[in-house]
């Protein structure tokens, strides 16, 4: 199991998260997506290394953009 972490940007309610959670969820081999809110923190736990741009797009489709 690997875990990762990044920061996204435009989430500004309960719904965002889910809306993340939802998207980032449905990539293959994700065991676990924590979305902080307040800090912009999503962590993602899987079976293994997933690549950032396939993150970053699954951000992108839930309307939201992931930093750096």
């Amino acid at each position: 199991m690997t875990e990762a972490s990044y920061t996204v940007k435009g989430m500004t309610c309960g719904h965002c998260v889910a809306s993340v959670t939802e998207e980032v969820g449905e990539i293959a081999g994700v065991r676990d997506v924590d979305v902080d809110l307040a800090t912009g923190r999503l962590t993602v736990a899987s079976d293994a290394p997933i690549p950032a741009e396939r993150i970053a797009a699954a951000v992108t489709e839930a309307g939201y953009v992931l930093a750096g």
